[in-house]
């Protein structure tokens, strides 16, 4: 009889014995394995390209800020001193004061300074009282 012919105790005389199915139920468990190992490591690279491309711009962003509070800066101190002929006190003067803008923005965009409510768009004083969590607006009043 031929391996196939041979019937086992669960399978018929054509059919594939136990042990066969077995062993291509771990030849299909392997090959799946590895199909997932690959489709992990492709994940992960992807996700370190956009990581990495996330990070650039997030640079590109914070950096072109802090260039441009520096360039108005000198733009506007470059005008006051052709308009007033002040010489190159104002250039001077608006340049630093650029640069502590470019720096005040590079902080915004970091999250290390936190934006006021102006900034956002609310008002600084809400309508009414009982709407303002403690420590906010109303928080310096004595209650009643």
């Amino acid at each position: 009889m031929a391996p196939k012919d041979k019937p086992d105790s669960a399978g018929s005389a054509n059919g594939p014995t136990e042990s066969e199915l077995e062993l291509r139920r771990q030849r299909l468990e392997s090959a799946l394995a590895g199909k997932d190992a690959e489709e992990r490591l492709e994940r992960d690279a992807a996700g370190r390209r956009l990581e990495s491309s996330n990070g650039m711009a997030y640079a590109v962003k914070i950096s072109s800020e802090f260039i441009a509070g520096i360039v108005v800066g000198a733009a506007i101190g470059w005008l006051i001193d052709k308009l007033a002929g002040t010489g190159p006190w104002g250039l001077i003067i608006f340049l630093l004061l650029g640069f502590c803008a470019g720096v005040l923005n590079v902080l915004r965009s970091a999250g290390l300074i936190a934006v006021s409510k102006s900034e956002r768009g609310f008002d600084l004083k809400p309508a009414r009282k009982d709407e303002t969590p403690k420590g906010n607006a109303w928080a310096d009043e004595e209650e009643d």
